[in-house]
């Protein structure tokens, strides 16, 4: 398909998805918070949901966890605004606490309603290398509960044929015990994004 018609075909996934009523998320939820990035994406990152900024804001990855991930990337290597980047899950789950609105893990049901926006993205764009930040978007491109520690650091074959790589969601960092545990964590995490973008560039 030329590229012309791959982004519009995009576009007009994101307006479908933008009325997305597949799950009970779109009640509470601000907004679907749709991918972003180049539709010829090399790499495409998969993360668990929106949260609250991203759900104000509709986009992915722009709150606190987002920020770690941007300078992770950088250190890294990779050109944020060469990557396509979404979730698993498009709608925040939440639980209200006062006037807070505190995560909340999406379930099996919501994974899979969700599913089919992700197989979309993954249909239109064909990365040469996805990657999955996170236990729930692990499962929700292999269809079925994962550990990251049994699959991180080498390449896993999707159903496709595509190849995935499995590392930490940067919000695992943020939540680490103390600072030691941080800089550890982050440590590794840039590890993980330095091998991906070595992969990445040899599939180019």
């Amino acid at each position: 398909m030329p590229a012309s018609n791959i982004a519009s075909a995009w576009r007009a996934l994101k307006g479908e998805a933008a009325d997305c009523t597949r799950c009970d998320l779109y009640k509470c939820a601000t907004q679907t918070v749709f991918g972003e990035g180049p539709t010829d994406a090399t790499i495409l990152f998969v993360g668990e949901q929106p949260g609250d900024q991203e759900d104000l804001a509709g986009r992915p990855f722009v709150g606190p966890a987002g920020r770690l991930f941007e300078a992770a990337l950088e250190e890294a290597g990779i050109d944020r605004a060469r990557t396509y980047v979404t979730n698993a899950v498009k709608h925040f789950k939440f639980q209200l606490r006062g006037k807070r609105r505190i995560h909340s893990k999406p379930d099996a049901g919501e994974i899979k309603a969700c599913n089919w926006w992700l197989q979309q993205e993954l249909e239109l764009i064909r990365p040469p290398l996805t990657v999955a930040l996170g236990a729930t978007a692990a499962r929700a491109l292999f269809g079925k509960v994962v550990t990251i520690t049994a699959l991180r650091g080498e390449p896993h074959e999707l159903a496709d044929g595509g190849e995935c790589w499995v590392t930490v969601h940067p919000s695992s960092l943020l939540r680490a015990s103390d600072e030691s545990a941080r800089r550890e964590g982050r440590r590794l995490f840039v590890a993980d994004l330095k091998r991906i973008r070595k992969r990445a560039d040899s599939l180019a």
